[in-house]
């Protein structure tokens, strides 16, 4: 039985396991085993015989000259583990193989380079000893082109595939390596490793397709089907110990099915099956780790998909990261014409002959994400990435690819897969220097070289140089150095060449911090990136990168317009450090996330923060503290426009200004409908001003409920007027009527927070006739009507939301009552039919629009009602026991809940309005719509102690903060568990506190006293038997 996972999980990794023990038939030089138990394992070795041609040969075990695998000029490097190199050497003799190579002093200090400096090559020696023996019997090179021409054959099931490959893998590779050492250049190297790698992806496919055929599946070729190479492969540059980059697709013109329905049912399947044969994990070890992501859109597509499919997605939302990695694509296996036409049509995706501004600059910006390090302080040899790290192998890449991007499309000569033939061929067109073409290309083939020898210790993709002195030890003589310090030297040298010619590239580009680093180009995460996240401030940067790379791809409708990303690239670095600053980072850029999908579009928006970056923090402590003022302005993004003006940190025009420039406004509509949707972006760019404003702290709660309530006065004044003109087209008007609209509640205390309802009531005051319009309706029906449609102008729901709740409950008799009351009637009903309740609600009262002098009128008429002498036993206990009824229903004990908490907000008020109604009558000047202003009132009157009635209001006022702040950021009522820390800090900071913990201790503090005065003063006097019932919930 072969161990190992049953497949790869589809457009994922499929790395070979580094838990799994070797085989215990097989010596590990690597693992403590006893000497004995090794030459016993070594001397059942069963020959290894990958080709048919050498078969006798290696069979008599003929070793030819070490010259066929030395070269004589090349020297070899000394091995760092002595002892290694001797048990291998001696388990080879053991087993009775390699004699002429270990009697040869140059092919015993081959033999000690390997298996001295690498444990996996110590290994394979002894697993495939005939391969060595073949190649010095033939030379190497005929050796691995016959390992190549073998691959795969004489296989006819798929366990037996999966064997040979595998054998024939770790053939190849001991071969390769070996040679590496030998001497061979590193670009000699790479071309063996791409040759072999294209064998068995090929020899897998063609296996995989013809099993298709058999089953019926597919009719014949040819199939339609082809295998891309992306990366390295692609450029024929693969590494020593590297993971494949492919990309699947089918040309459906092309594919003959037989019985299967679809192309997709044959040809996903077969792609998973051929990760399976490549990457799993077995006895035999693995061929390649397979990486399915570089195909478009990785996250919703299948590991295959139809050209047709792909085609659009490039023309549509392809980024310029995909332009740069195709350039290395290459057809390698399956319908090898289908892939080279593919390709042929996407020459005008990738090679573009006229590149805009925008296009230059987004391929720019992604050389400014990546790290720039200035200085030959900043890179440390010790633990550094070779390929991610400053002056890397990718920044080599990523210099050659810029250019080709830029200039391949008018010089078809520069359309080069390979990264120092793409460098000659720029120097060749004068697009780049020649020195530095040389230069960077001796950089890459030296940093691949030690590249090579850090995988070939192990046999694992890594490109970390070691932290520690042994390893890096290890890794200095392997490369044929001496001492290492001088390996250091060489390393950071050509790591800081690198790093200055590509400076050099993009000197105008401003940069990042040195020593950052930011790159969301590709499929996977880039180590540097994610340290970068880190420092600035992200607790999981694993999930930002995933996050970014998402909006890239183009996944939702902001981000879909190629322009959109090219300024999205340009503006994240400043973006991603804004946003660190938050005091959450991570919520508020998944909250920026949740901002972006619910854009129609993203091109507005990343223009205007491109042009001003210093708005960048103002949209970051909204994603951050704020979910209601996103979601606003998720809805009309032209609202972060208003925030370069320099009034908008200042408070609202008064009322009467207001009202002026929305008459304006809407002078200029060309409808009904027209005018309201005008009101509606008036009133939401006005609540944005004072939600932001009270977001940072430039307007406390007083002064936030004053402008929300000028500006509910003023857009309620404004719309009447157009509502009554609208409603007189078909019901003409009452001679001699009036109409208005009286405010309780939070508008008619000037309290307003950004949730706050309108409580309305609608009077009029008309003779006993009939309209005059086409429709005419009796006074009361007509004036019930109106009232009507101005309930649907406020409230309905259109795209520019709703400008505001209305709450028609305290209108006499509550919701059984009339929508629109006479003032003869409404004053009778106070003042002999009201509840108690009715009297508290109408201290709030507030004349806001309609006639002017039936407004007087009523005023007029409400502090009559207010100042009528009282049973103060009577009022107190109806209103202890409306409040006990309201705790029975609301009740809570989080200082949170600043509204219903005894010692809250209700109790303030309740406690105000009684005091206010029993003493009305003797002092007229209490009554104050606001509740701290009543309490102020109270105290120059001398109901209350001075200092009490100070207290008071301050309780109310912090109490209020609180609440506002809360109801200008969040959507819904926060609780103390459920509440971000990042919105309770940042409350705490508006609140004048310093902390959480002082705001929650200070709210409780404020709460217990208040309390303690409304139960001194209000339900001491509680009579449930006299007390009054409410027919409404405060």
């Amino acid at each position: 039985m072969r161990s190992g996972p049953q497949g790869a999980e589809p457009g994922t990794y499929a790395r070979a396991s580094t838990a799994s023990p070797p085989s215990p038939a097989l010596p590990c030089p690597s693992l403590p085993w006893a000497r004995k138990e090794c030459r016993a394992a070594a001397q059942a070795l069963r020959p290894f015989d990958p080709f048919e041609g050498f078969r006798q040969g290696a069979r008599r075990n003929r070793v030819g000259p070490v010259d066929s695998l030395l070269d004589p000029s090349a020297p070899l490097p000394a091995p760092a583990d002595d002892e290694a190199a001797g048990r291998t050497a001696a388990d080879l003799a053991t087993a009775g193989q390699l004699s002429d190579l270990l009697t040869d002093p140059r092919g015993r200090a081959l033999v000690d380079a390997a298996a001295g400096n690498s444990p996996f090559l110590a290994q394979a020696l002894l697993r495939v000893p005939q391969a060595v023996a073949a190649a010095l019997h033939d030379g190497i090179d005929r050796t691995l082109a016959t390992i190549a021409a073998a691959t795969g054959q004489e296989a006819q099931s798929t366990p037996a595939l999966m064997q040979r490959l595998r054998e024939q893998r770790l053939a190849a590779a001991t071969l390769i390596g070996l040679a590496d050492i030998a001497g061979w250049t590193t670009q000699r190297v790479v071309a063996a490793l791409s040759t072999f790698a294209d064998a068995a992806i090929a020899a897998a496919v063609r296996f995989l397709l013809q099993d298709a055929v058999r089953s019926g599946h597919l009719a014949e070729e040819p199939s339609g089907y082809t295998v891309l190479a992306m990366g390295k492969l692609g450029a024929g540059e693969l590494n020593y110990s590297s993971d494949i980059d492919l990309i699947v697709l089918w040309d459906q013109d092309r594919v003959r099915l037989g019985r299967a329905s679809s192309a997709s049912d044959v040809f996903v399947p077969l792609t998973r099956k051929l990760v399976q044969l490549l990457a799993e994990r077995t006895h035999d070890g693995y061929v390649f780790r397979t990486d399915l992501r570089l195909r478009p859109d990785p996250g919703s597509t299948a590991v295959a998909m139809s050209m047709a499919a792909a085609e659009a997605y490039y023309e549509s939302v392809g980024q310029n990261w995909e332009r740069a990695a195709l350039i290395k694509a290459r057809p390698v296996a399956g319908d090898l014409a289908a892939g080279a036409a593919f390709l042929k049509r996407l020459t005008p995706f990738l090679w573009r002959k006229h590149l805009d501004f925008a296009a230059i600059a987004d391929i720019h910006s992604i050389k400014r994400q990546i790290h720039e390090h200035k200085g030959h302080g900043e890179i440390a040899v010790s633990g550094h990435n070779v390929k991610l790290g400053a002056g890397g192998i990718r920044e080599i890449e990523f210099f050659a690819q810029t250019v080709q991007l830029i200039a391949g499309g008018r010089d078809p000569s520069l359309r080069v897969r390979p990264t120092t033939q793409a460098l000659d061929a720029l120097a060749a067109a004068r697009r780049i220097d020649v020195g530095a073409a040389r230069d960077l290309s001796d950089s890459y083939w030296f940093l691949r070289r030690v590249e090579h020898r850090l995988q070939m210790v192990g046999d694992e993709q890594t490109h970390t140089l070691p932290k520690d002195a042994a390893g890096m030890r290890r890794i200095a003589l392997f490369s044929g150095y001496g001492e290492v310090a001088t390996f250091e030297r060489d390393v950071r040298a050509h790591l800081e060449r690198v790093s200055e010619h590509s400076s050099r590239l993009f000197q105008r580009a401003p940069t990042l911090a040195a020593g950052d680093s930011l790159v969301f180009t590709g499929v996977e995460d880039e180590p540097e990136t994610l340290k970068t996240l880190r420092r600035l401030g992200f607790k999981e940067p694993a999930k930002v990168s995933a996050m970014v790379r998402g909006w890239h791809h183009g996944r939702m409708p902001a981000t879909r317009a190629e322009r959109a990303r090219e300024l999205l690239t340009e503006l994240m670095p400043d973006l991603l450090r804004a946003f660190g600053r938050t005091p959450h980072p991570d919520f508020a850029l998944l909250r920026l996330d949740e901002f972006l999908g619910r854009l129609p579009a993203g091109v507005q928006v990343f223009a205007l923060l491109a042009a001003h970056p210093e708005m960048l923090d103002l949209l970051a402590e909204v994603m951050g503290v704020a979910p209601r003022l996103a979601e606003a302005l998720s809805r009309r993004p032209a609202m972060f426009d208003a925030v370069l003006s320099p009034a908008f940190f200042r408070a609202l025009p008064s009322r009467d200004a207001l009202r002026a420039e929305l008459e304006t406004l809407l002078g200029g509509a060309d409808s009904f409908e027209d005018a309201l949707n005008r009101a509606r972006q008036f009133d939401g760019e006005r609540k944005f001003q004072v939600g932001v404003q009270v977001m940072r702290g430039r307007a406390d709660a007083r002064r936030a409920g004053w402008m929300l309530a000028d500006l509910a006065d003023a857009v309620v004044a404004a719309l009447l007027v157009r509502v009554e003109d609208e409603f007189a087209r078909q019901h003409g008007r009452v001679l001699g009527g009036r109409f208005a609209i009286l405010a309780l509640g939070k508008l008619g205390a000037r309290e307003m927070s950004a949730a706050s309802d309108l409580d309305l009531v609608f009077l009029y005051d008309a003779p006993a006739a009939n309209s005059d319009g086409r429709t005419p309706l009796a006074a009361s029906t007509y004036y019930a009507r109106l009232g009507q449609r101005v309930i649907s102008t406020l409230s309905a729901p259109t795209a520019y939301g709703v400008l505001y709740e209305v709450d028609m409950r305290l209108r006499p008799s509550g919701s059984q009552g009339a929508i629109a009351s006479s003032l003869r009637g409404f004053l009778d009903y106070q003042h002999k039919d009201a509840w108690t309740f009715e009297h508290m609600a109408l201290t709030k009262g507030r004349f806001v629009a309609g006639d002017a002098s039936l407004g007087a009128d009523l005023v007029q008429g409400v502090r009559e009602v207010l100042g009528k002498r009282r049973d103060r036993a009577k009022l107190l206990a109806d209103v202890a026991d409306l409040r006990r009824r309201v705790d029975g229903e609301h009740g809570t004990t989080d200082p949170l809940r600043v509204k219903y908490v005894r010692g809250g907000l209700l109790d303030l008020e309740f406690l105000a309005q009684v005091l206010e109604l029993a003493d009305a009558a003797e002092h007229p000047a209490v009554l104050n719509p606001d509740t701290a202003g009543a309490y102020g009132a109270l105290g120059k009157a001398g109901l209350l102690p001075a200092e009490t009635a100070a207290r008071l209001g301050r309780a109310v006022l912090f109490q209020r903060t609180v609440q506002a702040w809360l109801r200008a950021c969040l959507r819904e009522e926060p609780d103390s568990t459920s509440v971000q820390p990042a919105l309770l800090e940042a409350a705490a900071r508006v609140a004048g506190t310093t902390s959480t913990r002082q705001l929650m201790a200070g709210l409780v503090q404020t709460q217990a006293w208040v309390y303690q005065i409304f139960k001194d003063t209000i339900e001491t006097f509680s009579s449930s038997q006299d007390a009054e019932i409410s027919r409404k919930s405060l």
